[in-house]
C-alpha cells in the first residue's frame, strides 16, 4: 500500500542509488574531468526506460538521457550482465565525448529496469585534442558510436574496446574512465538488488507508478499558477566558428496545467559546431522548468509529462547527420535557457531572473609528450585536458547574483591549481573574481573570472566560448553583464582572440580566459539628497 509516508521513504531510497554510484565513479575516475570536476551523471530509470531518479550532476546529461532510454527499452534486448556503450548524438546522446553506459537488472529472467551512467571523457579521438574544436562535419569530432554491447553477460568485448581505445589520444585514461563507469552500474545494480530483496518488486513497482504520477500532478499545479498566455523571445548566438547571425526564437504557450515549447523560426542547421541534435533542446528545456517548479517535486519522467517541445527538424536545435554538434552541448544549450528564460520573465516579472554568463567557456588542450612518465598516464605519450570555467550568474528580484560560479547546463566543480600544475605542463598565474564584469542594477549580477595560463610546452588550444559579442540581459531595468575575452601574449604582444578557435601556441605563450558577468536586476533607486522649499 503506498502511503505519504512510503512515498517520501521511497523517493529517496530510489535517489540514493544514483548517489552513490556517482560517488564510486568520483573515486575510481581516471582523469582529471571525472575525479576532480565531476563531469558525469548517473540516472535510475524503470523497465519502460521511464526516469525513476536521478543524482544531482549535470542538467545537459541528465534531461537529455530519457529519449536514449526510451529506445533502448524498446528496440534492444537485455540479458544479465549485457552492458550497452553508445554516445551518437543522434541516437539519444549529447556530443561525442559524452560516453553513455546503460545496463539493465533483472529479477530471475525478467527485465525490472536500468541503470545509466554519462560521463565526458576528456578525448575521444577526432581532429582536435580533447574532441572539441572548430569542426565542420561529426565525422572530424571523434568516434561516432550507436548502441553496441561492450559487455554481453558479463563478458567484455575486448575487440570493441580495443578498437575505442586506439582512436583516442590517451587510451590508458580512457580505459581506467570506462572501468570506474563500469564500477558505478555494479554498485548501483548491488543496491536495487537490495530493495528487490527487502520490499519484493510488488512494492518497488507500486511506487514507481506512484512517484511519476505525484510528480506529474504537482508539477501540473506548478504550471497552473503561471499566468496564461503566449510568450515570445528572440536571441542571437555570437557565431559558429563559421557563420554569424544565428537566431533562437521560442514561443511558449502555457494554460490548463501545460506548456507548448515551440521552436519554429529557429536558424537552420550551421556550418560549425553550434548545431544541437533534439536531446540536448530538451534536456534545456527540462532544465528551466524544473527551475520554474521547485525542487520538492521528485525529479523523474512525471515532471516532463506536462511539457511538450516541438522543433523542426533540420533547424540548430534539431539537428541531424553529419552536423557537427561539439559546441550545441556545452554552448547552445545554454543560450536556450537564456532564451526561455527571457520569455518567461514576460509571465512572472517577479521570479525570473537576468542571464547569467550564457557559455561554458570549453577550454581543450592537447600535447605530445613522448617518454614523461609524470603527467597524466604513465603510458600515455599524448595528454589530453578538458575544462569548464566559471562566470558571473544573473541577478534576481531578491538576489545578487554569485559570482565565479557554473552556472544553468554545467554544474561541474572547479579544476583544483595544484592538480593541472602536476599533471600538465603548465602554470596558472593567476585565477580571480573579475572586478566590475557583473552587470548594475538594483541587485548586481555575479563577477566572471580570469583565468591566465603559462604554457611550459607547445600545446594545441581548442576554445569554444559564447557572449564574446553580445552581453548577458539584465531585467526589470537593470544592467548587462560584461561579454567574456579570450586573449593570448606571444613574444610581449597581446592578440585578441575569436569566440571559437583552433591553435598551436608555444613554449612561454600566456592564453587569458575572461568570462563574462552576469546581468543585474532592477533599476538603481536615486538617491534623495532631502531639502525641499527653502532649501538653499
Amino acid at each position: 500500500m503506498v502511503t505519504p509516508f512510503s512515498l517520501e521513504i521511497f523517493k529517496n531510497l530510489f535517489c540514493g542509488i544514483p548517489e552513490e554510484m556517482g560517488a564510486v565513479l568520483c573515486r575510481t575516475g581516471l582523469s582529471a574531468n571525472i575525479r576532480e570536476r565531476r563531469d558525469f551523471s548517473c540516472a535510475l530509470f524503470d523497465s519502460m526506460g521511464r526516469l525513476l531518479a536521478q543524482a544531482a550532476h549535470i542538467p545537459v546529461h541528465l534531461g537529455s538521457m530519457p529519449l536514449l532510454l526510451h529506445r533502448l527499452a524498446s528496440e534492444y534486448a537485455f540479458s544479465p550482465g549485457d552492458v550497452i556503450l553508445v554516445n551518437d548524438p543522434f541516437s539519444g546522446g549529447t556530443h561525442l565525448p559524452d560516453l553513455t553506459l546503460v545496463s539493465s537488472f533483472n529479477v530471475g529472467r525478467k527485465l525490472s529496469g536500468f541503470l545509466a551512467v554519462r560521463a565526458h571523457h576528456a578525448d575521444i579521438g577526432g581532429a582536435f585534442p580533447g574532441s572539441m574544436g572548430l569542426s565542420g562535419e561529426i565525422y572530424s569530432e571523434g568516434v561516432r558510436i550507436p548502441p553496441v554491447y561492450i559487455v554481453k553477460k558479463g563478458k567484455t568485448d575486448r575487440d570493441l574496446l580495443n578498437l575505442l581505445l586506439s582512436n583516442c589520444r590517451s587510451p590508458e585514461e580512457r580505459k581506467g574512465d570506462l572501468h570506474a563507469q563500469l564500477a558505478a552500474l555494479k554498485r548501483g545494480e548491488a543496491r536495487f538488488k537490495e530493495l528487490i530483496a527487502r520490499y519484493g518488486l510488488k512494492v518497488l513497482k507500486e511506487h514507481t507508478r506512484a512517484l511519476l504520477q505525484y510528480s506529474e500532478t504537482l508539477t501540473r499545479e506548478a504550471l497552473r499558477r503561471i499566468p496564461g498566455g503566449t510568450y515570445r523571445a528572440v536571441e542571437t548566438l555570437d557565431g559558429d566558428g563559421v557563420q554569424k547571425g544565428l537566431i533562437l526564437r521560442v514561443k511558449l504557450v502555457i494554460g490548463g496545467g501545460e506548456v507548448m515549447c515551440d521552436f519554429s523560426g529557429t536558424a537552420a542547421e550551421g556550418r560549425g559546431c553550434l548545431n544541437a541534435p533534439l536531446p540536448v533542446t530538451c534536456a534545456a528545456v527540462y532544465y528551466v522548468f524544473r527551475c520554474l517548479i521547485g525542487d520538492n517535486i521528485p525529479a523523474n519522467e512525471g515532471c516532463f509529462r506536462p511539457i511538450r517541445i516541438h522543433v523542426p527538424p533540420g533547424c540548430l536545435l534539431n539537428a541531424g547527420p553529419p552536423r557537427a554538434v561539439a559546441g550545441g552541448n556545452v554552448e547552445t544549450s545554454q543560450r536556450v535557457v537564456d532564451l526561455l528564460l527571457l520569455a518567461l520573465s514576460q509571465a512572472l516579472p517577479g521570479l525570473i531572473p537576468a542571464a547569467s554568463c550564457g557559455t561554458m567557456n570549453n577550454l581543450s588542450l592537447g600535447w605530445e609528450i613522448e617518454g614523461r612518465e609524470d603527467a597524466g598516464s604513465s603510458r600515455d605519450s599524448s595528454l589530453t585536458y578538458y575544462e569548464t570555467i566559471g562566470g558571473g550568474a544573473g541577478a534576481g528580484p531578491e538576489w545578487s547574483g554569485d559570482s565565479g560560479v557554473q552556472t544553468h547546463m554545467t554544474n561541474t566543480r572547479n579544476s583544483p591549481v595544484e592538480w593541472l600544475e602536476i599533471l600538465y605542463p603548465l602554470r596558472i598565474l593567476r585565477y580571480a573574481l573579475r572586478g566590475g564584469s557583473g552587470g548594475s542594477g538594483r541587485l548586481r549580477g555575479g563577477e566572471g573570472v580570469v583565468k591566465e595560463f603559462e604554457f611550459l610546452a607547445p600545446t594545441r588550444v581548442s576554445m569554444i566560448s559564447e557572449r564574446r559579442e553580445s552581453s548577458p540581459y539584465g531585467l526589470a531595468g537593470g544592467g548587462s553583464g560584461a561579454p567574456g575575452a579570450n586573449l593570448l601574449q606571444h613574444r610581449g604582444q597581446t592578440v585578441k582572440l575569436p569566440a571559437k578557435f583552433v591553435r598551436t601556441v608555444d613554449k612561454g605563450d600566456h592564453l587569458i580566459i575572461e568570462t563574462p558577468g552576469g546581468g543585474g536586476w532592477g533599476k538603481i533607486k536615486p538617491q534623495s539628497h532631502g531639502g525641499g522649499k527653502g532649501t538653499p
